[in-house]
């Protein structure tokens, strides 16, 4: 599915978005978030994540602010930072 991505430094890009997967947060690219430019906030606190087949991922620590549009559906939300290259690169 494609998603509308605005950040809160006002840039926009389309991406490929994986929708209800059961996950618990919201997961972005780590490299997408840097080539992007988009606002990075450290947290207080990490917490582990795990990918879709139970693999263990790296603990998030940070998270970047999002405006997503998917039809006509808008919501803001943050985005854990985390590496998902190897689950995206392949589509």
């Amino acid at each position: 599915m494609q998603a509308n991505v605005k950040t809160k430094n006002g840039k926009s890009f389309k991406i490929k978005a994986l929708v209800n997967l059961g996950c618990t947060h919201t997961r972005i690219d780590e490299q997408l978030v840097k080539e992007k430019s988009t606002q990075i906030k450290p947290i207080n606190f990490s917490f582990k994540v795990f990918n879709t087949d139970g693999t263990k991922n790296r603990e998030v620590t940070k998270m970047t602010p999002l405006k997503i549009e998917i039809n006509r559906h808008k919501e803001q939300l943050e985005a854990a930072v985390t590496d998902l290259n190897r689950y995206i690169s392949g589509s």
